[in-house]
């Protein structure tokens, strides 16, 4: 992370070698993973407006580079139009987030009007423009400025940040087709299939997303590895009333807040603290499938990368963005290790592997769907088992919590404190006041809380043969569980479920086939998606819901191919497909009115409201939002009529584009791409691959190009122009393949096999001289763990405290000190302070050699003016510390001159 010298910010230096002690050649961000957590924030303040935000997203890319420091190539996508099968899940995300969000308006409306007219005290309701998260869609304005915004970042970093040096960028933007995922995956399988391709190319993802994992897989790249943010469960979050920490909107009281210390306005704030991230090492997966997977005995020759690509095609039937899953398999209730060991036990009876290359042998995976459907039965039977034994647990629990719970717990001053606590407790203050308060109040605890069954007199005291309000019975649920009427525990499931979910009965075999038709189509087409690109634009699953694995007979014999040559949709028609009415302010004026108005032909695809179908789950984010699926043909006639009332920069935004290629003065291809700038060169030129770290693909002129020595105007108004530009970009082509073509899923040939990291099965008995097994931490076995040795330890033992007050580990205490800290020991005559030695102190750095040279205090010399630490850095010979950030705005960036002027008069400040 960047340090802070004299407020100011010095950046890292990310052409040092990695920390992580791993190098990285490629790093792809799928963008919205990005954009998302940057735009509208659940753990911190939500920036006010677009350019925040885009200061926010450019503060995320730069955190992930100094963690990954890539050496060849960064590539950033962004998911642009999406495949028909795609846009059924987009639609159903942007209604259900349109919904929940105008409810929970509503809602908090509504508790405020009550808690007011009650008397309570509520903070003044803040006016404040929404921010809608649908205009992250392809075709909106904010896209289109995301795009310019990433370019000048790109420039800005190529011209300025050593790490980015020799570094080609590509940016695929939301004008290109695609998810931002699959562009990466796309350019990955034709980079392999060049002759050029290094296979030890060592690459880095970042992003969420649980498929990501399985795309990784998919690639057979024996070095891939997935960065991405550390989930942390049940963050506080303030109350969306009253601010305050402890409660959600619907307990809130209104209670105006109590003080409580010296500096109580801080209690409530957010702790603001830096993300963290995790590596997903997918050659250790690798690992653990092997173990797994491996089979003796088999009638055909194992090969681990076959079983790796049918362990992938198998975790489609748990769930995927495209299908929904088959009902009697979950995730939570073991799903793949059922499939995994069904797999095995029927693979000898199939003669071979379920898939090749993203192809699916339909008459093996009908074997494996019917040893499911045999056990489907006693799944939904274990289900009900296992939920009614839940339930009467947790209701077990809170009757002993009921029970158990103290008859009175002192609260304000008196309050419990936890052992451990590090902060000292307070004196206690006016202690006659506070005991006849806490007196005061379980009084009226215990009145309030009399039993229903008594009434009150006039005096408050219960009266004796009062008939009051029949009390709950003891051991009733709390909370209501949804009806379910399909019961798949009780005999007769399937057809109550084809009944209520299809509305036919389940002796209609056709229409039965045609659902289970559609879902074997479905998984060759996700398959063929994960492997060789999309096979179709415009298919899609049209039911809501899956069938059961014991509706796969006969599948063998059933198509799946798909139609050649689709399109995808252009941008403002995805955005008629995918977005409600309420977000429709995003769409031109005559488009919006077909979403709105009752005489619309395609009025019916925009419900105000639909039914959530739980589908025997709990919370209304896990069940089916019912939505009528969008005929394309009905929705392209409708739009014919509305298409001439576009203005050229709408129909701008309504093209489809393509990925864009930086590089800097110092890369190799530099010279090549401003020469062919220079001969106005027309047609598409392929790229030298030695030029380029081995990419291929084709070059073509950019009518918006960054170009040398021209000015990079900044979209973003606190960020100034880059007026000495030395990048440059041009349209970027991946290499083109015939249709038929197919990736070949398998290892390179010259692909090093990484090191194993697991214990071998072995390790105990082949003795290996009686040593422990010792695990492998972080990407180098050889990594030398941090220690401290006895003078050190003797160090911290003198400077930090235990019985004094202050928390702290080490005896020993020293005196209060007459320097600097009361926890230091005076100084004795002509002697030296002892340099705070442990302050910066980083395990990973602890043994790597002197303090970093921001790290050192600034010295001074009597009558100069100081010499910063940042301004020696300056002095260095360095060309890509330019004298530009001097004057630095937030994380980095150049600021305008008149932005800058308090700025640079602090921090030249002694």
């Amino acid at each position: 992370q960047a340090k802070e010298c004299n407020g100011v910010k010095v950046p890292i230096d990310t052409s040092k070698p990695n920390p992580n002690e791993v190098e990285f050649d490629n790093l792809y961000l799928d963008m919205n993973g990005i954009i998302h957590p940057c735009t509208h924030p659940e753990d911190k303040p939500a920036p006010k407006n677009e350019d925040e935000m885009m200061v926010a997203i450019f503060e995320y890319i730069d955190r992930i580079f100094n963690i990954v420091r890539p050496r060849r190539l960064l590539y950033m996508a962004i998911d642009g139009v999406a495949p028909r099968a795609k846009m059924n899940q987009q639609r159903s995300r942007r209604f259900r987030a349109s919904k929940e969000g105008m409810e929970a308006a509503e809602e908090k409306q509504k508790i405020r009007q009550e808690i007011l007219a009650k008397g309570g005290f509520l903070p003044p309701e803040e006016v404040k423009e929404r921010f809608d998260s649908n205009c992250i869609t392809p075709g909106t304005e904010f896209m289109d400025n995301l795009a310019k915004c990433l370019r000048y970042y790109i420039a800005d970093r190529l011209n300025s940040d050593p790490g980015w040096k020799n570094l080609t960028v590509i940016l695929s933007d939301a004008s290109a087709p695609g998810e931002g995922e699959h562009k990466i995956m796309d350019y990955i399988r034709r980079q392999r299939a060049q002759p050029n391709h290094d296979p030890n190319t060592h690459h880095c993802l970042c992003g969420a997303d649980a498929d990501l994992i399985m795309l990784g897989l998919a690639t057979h790249e024996p070095n891939f590895t997935i960065i991405r943010e550390e989930f942390k469960p049940n963050k506080p979050k303030p109350c969306a009333l009253c601010n305050q920490m402890g409660h959600e909107v619907k307990d809130c009281q209104g209670l105006p807040r109590e003080k409580q210390g010296k500096h109580d306005q801080f209690a409530d704030t957010l702790p603001v603290a830096e993300q963290e991230f995790i590596f997903i090492r997918l050659c250790v997966l690798r690992e653990y499938l092997e173990r797994e997977l491996t089979m003796a005995s088999l009638p055909f020759t194992f090969d681990f990368e076959r079983s790796v690509d049918d362990w992938v095609f198998m975790c489609f039937f748990v769930g995927n963005d495209f299908l929904p899953h088959l009902p009697s398999l979950e995730i939570r209730e073991g799903a793949i290790d059922r499939l995994v060991n069904i797999y095995k036990n029927v693979v000898h009876k199939t003669g071979g592997y379920l898939t090749e290359s993203g192809f699916v042998n339909l008459q093996r995976v009908q074997m494996i769907m019917l040893a499911v459907g045999e056990v489907e039965d006693s799944i939904f039977k274990k289900r009900k088992d296992d939920d009614d034994n839940f339930k009467r647990r947790q209701k077990e629990k809170r009757k002993r919590l009921k029970r158990d719970q103290p008859a009175f717990i002192p609260g304000g001053q008196f309050s419990p404190q936890a052992l451990g606590n590090r902060s000292s407790p307070q004196a206690i203050c006016n202690p006659r006041q506070a005991a006849f308060e806490m007196r005061m109040h379980e009084r009226h605890n215990s009145t309030t809380s009399a039993s229903p069954n008594t009434s009150l007199t006039p005096d408050g005291s219960p009266a004796l043969g009062g008939g009051g309000i029949k009390r709950k019975a003891e051991d009733s649920d709390s909370e209501p569980e949804p009806e379910d009427n399909i019961r798949l525990w009780e005999t007769g499931w399937k057809q109550r479920y084809y009944k209520n979910k299809f509305d036919v009965d389940a002796s209609d075999e056709k229409f039965r086939r045609k659902v289970v038709q559609s879902y074997v189509e479905g998984l060759c087409w996700v398959l063929r998606y994960y492997y060789q690109g999309c096979a179709s634009w415009n298919w899609y699953y049209p039911f809501h819901y899956a069938p059961f694995a014991s509706d796969f007979e006969g599948i063998a014999d059933m198509p799946s191919d798909f139609e050649k040559g689709s399109k995808p949709f252009k941008p403002l028609e995805q955005l008629m497909g995918v977005f409600p009415a309420a977000s429709g302010n995003f769409l031109p004026p005559t488009w919006r009115k077909l979403m709105t108005d009752p005489e619309s032909s395609i009025i019916d695809f925009y419900p105000e409201d639909f039914a959530i179908d739980l589908n025997g789950k709990k919370y209304a984010w896990q069940g089916v939002a019912l939505l009528p699926f969008v005929d394309e043909r009905r929705l392209r006639a409708a739009l014919e009529e509305v298409y001439p009332d576009l203005t050229p920069e709408e129909s701008r935004r309504n093209s489809l584009g393509g990925d864009v290629l930086f590089v800097g003065k110092h890369h190799p291809l530099c010279d090549f791409i401003v020469e062919q700038y220079k001969t106005k060169n027309t047609e598409a030129v392929d790229i030298p691959p030695e030029l380029c770290h081995g990419i291929q693909g084709k070059l073509s002129l950019n009518d918006n190009a960054v170009l040398p020595d021209q000015v990079v105007e900044s979209p973003v108004p606190m960020l100034r122009d880059l007026t000495q530009n030395s990048a440059v970009s041009i349209s970027f082509k991946d290499p083109q393949f015939a249709e038929d073509f197919v990736f070949k899923a398998t290892v390179l040939p010259g692909a090093k096999k990484p090191a194993p990291v697991l214990k071998p099965g072995d390790w105990e008995k082949t003795n290996n001289d009686g040593r422990p097994w010792r695990p492998q931490l972080g990407f180098n076995r050889d990594r030398k763990p941090v220690h401290l040795d006895q003078s050190a330890f003797r160090t911290l033992g003198h400077t930090m405290l235990r019985d004094r007050g202050m928390p702290g580990m080490y005896p020993n205490a020293v005196p209060i000190g007459a320097y600097g800290s009361p926890y230091a020991r005076p100084l004795l005559g002509g002697q030296q302070q002892i340099p705070k030695l442990l302050s910066n102190l980083r395990p990973q750095e602890s043994w790597r050699g002197p303090t970093p040279l921001f790290q050192q205090a600034p010295q001074r010399s009597a009558g100069a003016a100081p010499l910063l630490a940042w301004n020696r850095m300056l002095q260095s010979p360095n060309q890509f510390q330019p004298a530009q950030y001097q004057g630095m705005g937030p994380m980095g960036y150049p600021q305008r001159p008149e932005d800058r002027m308090d700025r640079g008069r602090q921090v030249g400040t002694p």
